[in-house]
């Protein structure tokens, strides 16, 4: 007897069975996350082993230095189809190994698990134990399975030390970051900036709260993907120039800010006033309320902020989001200046700077022009000896 399609209409479709089909979607899901780790971990433990032995084996010593092309050909001709098996990504695996590897393989546990710790450490659904790490078995640390491998090749390749490599595999793994985002963060100097940013949140949120914040928020902030018009530009200019790419702004705010709105009006005591840029941002629940400044940090800016942060938390929050936060980004800031600033305020917020914003048709430098007055020169000189020995070539004929 064949199968039979038991169409909707032959069942009593009631709320336990809805309930039950949710829970099986959702089993489902982390089944196919969990098996993608799973693949992933497997290719990547072997690109792990294969740079162990390139080191262990001392195999350019040994066999020459044409070994790894000639290893690369050998798989590549048993294995057609695979991917990952080229002469450049297996001395990538070599380097990997070696970044990891150059202070002892149980330092690297040590950082591990102070960076991560085991809630983080179970989110790519693996228990690490010790034994994992010691020098005779030459295995991966397991936390290494929360990431694809290009994103392994970007973090060795642009990150100075395993602590900060450790503080890039975290936040991919925490916020599910692609290789562009990645990139991005990487060079934005995350490491360095993020978590420093002059701020009240200690004293005016919750600790893991606080500690969210202060990850997420940055200290300097890069806007080189914006161009106003003259040397010499307002607020109304900066935002504008801002806000024409959208997607350049979210991306060096960083992951998890939603974009809600320019000049966002807030109407207090039937006075119209609008803030210059309004996010939500999707980890810390929580509106972040965002004012521009052109000019150096000024104490009377935080006042304004501290405004519109309350507004937002009587007209635009809801009941389960958690206290706005206020976000002052200002050409130059005097860490000073803004502490006492905050002295008396109830709201949560930080002060950033930024740079990098570009000048349309700017006049050159005068470096630039001197250095121009100095081709052109030598370009004039090489045309009049062209010209006269042209001259006497034809003065000889």
């Amino acid at each position: 007897m064949g199968g039979k399609i038991v169409k909707s209409h032959d069942v009593h479709v009631d709320s336990d069975y809805i309930k039950w089909v949710a829970e099986l979607k959702q089993r489902y899901r982390s089944a196919q996350v969990k098996a993608a780790i799973r693949v992933n971990a497997e290719k990547l433990q072997f690109n792990w082993l294969l740079g162990r032995d390139l080191v262990r084996k001392k195999a350019e010593e040994r066999w020459g230095t044409g070994v790894v092309e000639q290893l690369s050909l050998d798989l590549r001709r048993e294995f057609p189809n695979a991917d990952g098996l080229s002469a450049r990504n297996m001395w990538y695996m070599k380097k990997w190994y070696c970044f990891y590897t150059r202070n002892g393989v149980d330092q690297i546990l040590q950082q591990v698990v102070a960076e991560f710790g085991n809630e983080k450490l179970h989110q790519v659904g693996a228990e690490l134990e010790s034994s994992n790490f010691n020098q005779s078995s030459g295995r991966m640390p397991t936390i290494f399975a929360g990431i694809p491998w290009r994103h392994h090749v970007e973090i060795i390749t642009k990150c100075k030390s395993v602590k900060e490599a450790l503080f890039y595999i975290e936040k991919t793994i925490e916020q599910g970051m692609s290789r562009a985002a990645l990139m991005n963060c990487i060079k934005a100097n995350l490491y360095s900036h993020q978590g420093k940013i002059v701020n009240n949140f200690t004293e005016k949120l919750p600790d893991s709260q606080s500690k969210l914040v202060q990850e997420v928020l940055k200290e300097n902030y890069d806007f080189g993907f914006a161009t106003v018009g003259h040397e010499i530009y307002d607020e109304t200019e900066l935002e504008e120039a801002l806000t024409k790419k959208v997607t350049d702004l979210l991306l060096e705010m960083g992951t998890g800010f939603a974009f809600v709105g320019r000049q966002k009006e807030v109407v207090v005591g039937g006075r119209s006033r609008k803030i210059d840029l309004l996010f939500y941002h999707i980890r810390l629940r929580c509106f972040v309320v965002c004012e521009l400044k052109a000019k150096p940090f000024e104490p009377e800016y935080v006042g304004k902020l501290n405004f519109y942060v309350n507004a937002v938390d009587e007209l635009l929050k809801a009941p389960e989001d958690n206290p706005t936060i206020g976000l002052l980004i200002c050409s130059n800031i005097d860490s000073t200046d803004v502490q006492w600033s905050f002295r008396g305020l109830g709201t949560p917020m930080g002060v950033a700077s930024y740079n990098n914003i570009r000048i349309k048709d700017a006049l050159p430098s005068k470096e630039l022009l001197e250095e121009r007055m100095r081709l052109l020169q030598k370009e004039v000189h090489s045309t009049k000896r062209l010209i006269r020995k042209n001259t006497e070539k034809g003065k000889g004929q």
